[in-house]
């Protein structure tokens, strides 16, 4: 087994119940104050384009940005966080869900599998970033290292990858085909919703307007809201641990980031920066997370990162056993050229 040289997480989970309960005001104001800027930038970009394109441009990256905070919500409501009711959550992330282009019964069984195994090394690959091991990649052969290469290029998981799962991977329950109706009856439900947004768009304002309008907010939310996820788990000192040593509540505290972001982009990316202890408590609603980190100081100090920190981990490719800790590609071609 590994030392313990961290202070055991799950110490935390009774004080951090206190924070649970939802509050019905509070999630409706933080609800209407997403959607109706939402709306309306969207319509004001319409109004824009109608003008000169390009100068919808602007205001589809602004409106990007509360699409972004539209899916935390969305967010939200897949771990029961947002209202008391488990009803009232789930048919919020349906509807939601239409304008986020995620089926949100498929997405949320994806995203609570990668709740219950972040940082464990025999059960990668859903709902997370892949990420091999320094050993595993030096075994691929070298087409098999430049697939992975490839996919690791900040090009491609920042850009071409959303595009990829919100525009097309979602279209489709991929990776629970075979799960149940369930999951296709979410799936389609949502491409109908989404179509009949499309349609009623293209017919309502022409095709040329708003499909333009309607991409760069789409692309500006997923790419933002996949770098978020990113930097969230891919950092430095993050946790991966083999089955024999995994620990939840550890890989959960201490496998996930705090961004400390100005208070701002902290409101417009709904406190989803404190992942550490999202992922320690998921039932904590968004806006209760500040007053966790303020009430607890020491939670702020852990993996504590700041935007300019943030940009440092997209060089970090590869788990390395040995060190612990998320290397670059080079590590691994300097163990290659040793082994030879």
């Amino acid at each position: 087994m590994k030392p313990r040289a961290l202070p055991p997480a799950a110490n935390w989970i009774r004080k951090l119940s206190a924070y649970r309960e939802p509050e019905l005001d509070r999630s409706l104001f933080e609800l209407a104050v997403t959607v109706v800027p939402f709306l309306g930038l969207w319509a004001l970009a319409l109004w824009a384009g109608s003008v000169h394109l390009l100068l919808s441009i602007p205001i589809a990256v602004v409106a990007g940005t509360f699409l972004v905070r539209l899916f935390l919500i969305q967010h939200d409501c897949s771990h029961g966080a947002f209202f008391k009711s488990r009803a009232a959550n789930n048919w919020t992330g349906r509807v939601i869900g239409a304008f986020t282009l995620t089926p949100y019964d498929l997405w949320q069984k994806s995203h609570l599998i990668h709740h219950a195994s972040h940082g464990n090394l025999a059960k990668r690959g859903i709902g997370d970033v892949f990420t091999l091991t320094v050993d595993e990649y030096n075994a691929k052969s070298p087409l098999g290292r430049l697939g992975y290469r490839l996919y690791r290029n900040p090009f491609v998981l920042f850009i071409l990858g959303p595009i990829y799962v919100f525009l097309l991977h979602h279209r489709l329950p991929i990776g629970f085909m075979k799960a149940g109706p369930r999951y296709w009856i979410s799936t389609m439900l949502t491409n109908v919703a989404l179509l009949g947004i499309i349609v009623g768009g293209s017919l309502a304002f022409g095709w040329a307007l708003f499909l333009p309008v309607y991409f760069v907010i789409t692309v500006t939310a997923a790419a933002i809201g996949v770098w978020l996820f990113y930097v969230q788990h891919q950092f430095e000192d993050t946790i991966w641990d083999h089955e024999a040593d995994w620990q939840l509540h550890e890989a959960a505290l201490y496998g996930s980031s705090y961004l400390k972001l100005p208070a701002m982009f902290q409101w417009m990316t709904a406190n989803i920066g404190i992942h550490h202890v999202h992922h320690l408590y998921s039932r904590i609603p968004f806006y209760k997370l500040h007053k966790v980190i303020r009430d607890h100081r020491e939670l702020a100090e852990i993996r504590r990162m700041n935007f300019v920190d943030s940009l440092k981990t997209v060089r970090l490719k590869l788990w390395c056993d040995r060190e612990r800790r998320l290397v670059p590609f080079k590590v691994a071609r300097a163990r290659r050229v040793t082994a030879a």
